[in-house]
């Protein structure tokens, strides 16, 4: 028996001795799951619990089943098969998290492990792939040419900082709008190192940093003196003058940069993948792009590059190499 399934069995038999006792202690267990997990989680991952456990609770009461764990099996596949060509399979399995985490929450036997759950995954992913999109890169080229065309104003002032930081540090949304001025550590060559004290894979708060370039240090320590930062405060606020001193919200991160890109199709992880692309344009190996962006596997930014491995790929290369050997030939003719 594997490590995972032995733990499985475990936590069944603990959920059976919860069931054969007191009504009032699974109360009480109840409760205090509740106030740990809330301890446990970060803000963002316990809001989109909630939020999609709510998105399922819905379904039932539309389609006649009833959520209260213990929800069937049948009931979990029949969401799946509803969920099928709407949603990503990739968000299918966080709405499958969530489910799990409900059962878990109530001390009850989850369904999401059963084998009528497992197939009806499978069948959405082979009726309608699993592919995931991926959000439009934007290249350290095209960063600059729009910190080019902003100007000296409070607002442009703020917005260059935030360009500079998402395109040099490849951060996350939540990471960029976490940074607080005693973040910034200066180097002797201009450049800075900006610490990220918590992130997507670091939830227990280890730290880790990100790198800022010279010009782009040069546009923080602008923008914090312009706007009178103390060093507790965080550096991306709001513009305006007077304004409170409370981090922009992560989804601000994007809206603005399709402001001042002008286009609809990027987002605040653009400049990730793009610093990504840049990376394997210019040679740079998967290790050290695993460091700049913090990933604890190669998984991701081998996805995010696949399109300029494929043109850098050994095919590619051959390719390349008699198209050389061609065109050599044709002027010795």
């Amino acid at each position: 028996m594997s490590g995972r399934a032995e733990l499985e069995k475990i936590h069944l038999a603990t959920i059976s001795e919860i069931t054969r006792g007191p009504e009032s202690e699974r109360a009480r267990l109840i409760e205090e799951y509740k106030r740990r997990s809330e301890e446990a989680f970060a803000p963002t991952t316990r809001r989109n619990y909630v939020q999609m456990v709510a998105m399922f609770r819905e379904w039932c009461a539309e389609s006649g089943h009833d959520p209260t764990p213990p929800v069937s099996a049948g009931t979990v596949a029949a969401y799946i098969d509803y969920l099928g060509g709407k949603v990503r399979p990739t968000t299918i399995g966080l709405r499958l998290w969530a489910i799990n985490e409900m059962h878990r929450a109530s001390f009850t036997p989850s369904p999401c492990k059963h084998r009528l759950v497992e197939l009806a995954l499978k069948a959405v992913k082979r009726t309608y792939g699993a592919h995931i999109r991926q959000a439009a890169p934007l290249s350290k080229p095209e960063v600059l040419a729009t910190i080019e065309r902003l100007g000296t104003s409070r607002i442009e002032m703020r917005d260059k900082a935030l360009l500079w930081i998402a395109s040099d540090s490849w951060c996350r949304s939540a990471e960029i709008t976490a940074f607080r001025v005693r973040d910034l550590e200066t180097q002797s060559d201009g450049s800075s190192l900006l610490f990220v004290a918590r992130s997507k894979t670091d939830q227990y708060g280890e730290g880790a940093y990100a790198y800022l370039s010279r010009r782009g240090t040069e546009a923080v320590l602008a923008w914090i003196k312009l706007a009178a930062l103390g060093m507790d405060e965080p550096i991306l606020t709001k513009s305006q003058k007077g304004a409170q001193r409370t981090p922009l919200d992560p989804a601000t991160v994007s809206r603005i940069m399709k402001r001042r890109t002008g286009r609809r199709d990027v987002s605040a992880h653009s400049t990730r993948i793009g610093g990504v692309q840049d990376a394997f344009r210019l040679g740079c190996d998967l290790s050290s792009i695993m460091v700049a962006g913090r990933w604890n596997s190669p998984e991701m930014p081998a996805r995010y590059g696949r399109r300029i491995l494929a043109s850098q790929s050994a095919a590619a290369q051959v390719c390349a190499a008699f198209e050389q050997t061609e065109g050599q030939s044709d002027t010795h003719r």
